[in-house]
């Protein structure tokens, strides 16, 4: 770890020594400096603190502390006077002075006072790092694609995350992506700073899920023995994610909803209310309708929740996407497995496409690292995907004609017209149609197609 640096800013000489000493003594590089002017010029050397004089040649030590401020937040400031007054005092706090000392000055406080400032701007240092570090992963640009669809859905995520609003509802099948749509707007709001907390509503019977949400009080139930704080609670100016919305009981979709009306609730077996600000993100794998419809779902809860609503795309409904999706895996397993896949196979790619991805983004997920895991070479090709049951997208939607088909007919309509998607690949043709080369390199002999484009 490198020595944090210290500039000494002060017109007399024996103060600088005596300090520079001491500071050198206890660890510290040490800058100086007998005016303003010299002090600001030093700053980009890569200054953590400033024992800064008061009085100087050429301004006063609130003027340089300001424009310190100015160059770098994170600069801790401590003033050293012989003329102190209490105006001065809280202006320099104001301006975020770190700490205001008399001289003369024992060296020992100095230092004590030295350290404590330096273990400060580390600590502030390390959080903003780790905060940066958690919300890396949950950039607006995790949300892949450049389709239509995509670029739309960015669009409204950012402005959702952007918004005021204490609710958004996610809607879409499993496997889109409704978690880390979660994640993306809270880390790309001004509740970043603050916690996400998340639960599935399906995974915990309704005692448990109630005071997993709320708290509860020592004592409300058998095994209570203390006090607990719910999610809500916990994630005070930050986000709750409520994945499976759909499976909470009607006793808790009415404590939900007077929280979300009221900013307020009880935890279980209390008598007092506790007021949050959290942002409640709630997602579903059901047509919220269709429940209301049913009684299934209070219609009270729905309208509140569909403030914001945001419906996650199918990935068969834009697979131009799976490409990028295909590269942005690999590249995330090259790193985890420590591979260097480069990429896949033409084929590849034309075969994941014509794949219909019942299970969404998430089993192209596990399917490509199922592929990497078991990858020699250095691109993936189709041999890599052996073990996907290649169902075209879209293949339920075709239904037997009353009349019946021409199965003959059928095959050679969609082998040309898998070939003029190719634009004549062979290889890719069969992948559309989940055949391998020999396979359609027959059915173009069979039906006098080596000219169909």
């Amino acid at each position: 770890m490198s020595k944090a640096t210290v500039l000494v800013v002060d017109d007399e000489e024996l103060i600088r020594w005596s300090l520079a000493e001491r500071l050198k003594a206890d660890g510290y590089e040490v800058l100086e400096a007998d005016t303003g002017r010299a002090a600001l010029e030093q700053l980009p050397e890569g200054v953590d603190l400033v024992l800064l004089d008061y009085r100087l040649p050429d301004t006063d030590g609130v003027s340089v502390l300001r424009k310190i401020k100015e160059f770098d937040q994170d600069i801790l400031v401590v003033l050293l006077t012989a003329y102190a007054s209490v105006e001065t005092a809280v202006e320099a706090m104001k301006l975020g002075a770190y700490h205001f000392a008399n001289k003369p000055f024992n060296l020992d406080d100095v230092s004590a006072t030295v350290a404590r400032a330096l273990e400060t701007t580390r600590l502030r240092r390390e959080v903003r790092q780790f905060r940066s570090n958690a919300a890396r992963p949950y950039s607006l640009q995790r949300i892949v694609g450049a389709s239509d669809a995509m670029i739309g859905l960015r669009h409204l995520i950012a402005r959702v995350a952007a918004s005021p609003a204490s609710t958004v509802l996610l809607t879409g099948e499993s496997g889109t992506g409704k978690d880390l749509a979660a994640k993306v707007i809270h880390y790309a709001s001004d509740r970043a700073g603050r916690p996400f907390m998340n639960i599935t509503c399906s995974a915990l019977p309704e005692q448990l899920l109630e005071s997993e949400l709320f708290g509860h009080e020592r004592g409300a139930f058998t095994d209570a023995r203390v006090q607990k704080r719910g999610l809500l609670e916990t994630a005070d100016g930050g986000t709750v994610f409520l994945d499976e919305i759909a499976e909470m009981t009607p006793a808790l979709q009415a404590k939900l909803l007077r929280f979300l009306e009221e900013k307020s609730f009880r935890r279980v077996g209390g008598a007092s209310d506790i007021r949050v600000d959290a942002r409640v993100i709630a997602a579903t794998n059901r047509d919220l309708d269709e429940e209301v419809a049913k009684g299934r779902f209070r219609a009270d809860l729905f309208y509140r929740l569909n403030v914001l609503p945001i419906a996650m795309p199918p990935l068969r409904a834009h697979p131009d996407d799976i490409p990028a999706l295909v590269e942005f895996f690999i590249d995330t397993f090259n790193t985890e497995f420590r591979k260097k896949i480069l990429g896949a196979t033409p084929a590849a790619y034309a075969l994941l496409q014509a794949y219909g991805w019942p299970g969404n983004v998430r089993e192209l997920r596990n399917v490509i690292e199922r592929a990497m895991l078991l990858c020699d070479a250095n691109r993936l090709d189709v041999t890599d995907f052996a073990a996907l049951r290649m169902t075209p997208a879209g293949v339920d939607a075709f239904e037997l004609p009353a009349t019946g088909v021409d199965l003959e007919q059928l095959e050679r309509s969609m082998v040309v017209q898998a070939l003029r998607r190719s634009g004549g690949n062979q290889t890719r043709a069969g992948a559309l149609l989940g055949l391998n080369r020999d396979q359609i390199r027959y059915r173009i002999e069979k039906f006098s197609l080596a000219n169909a484009q």
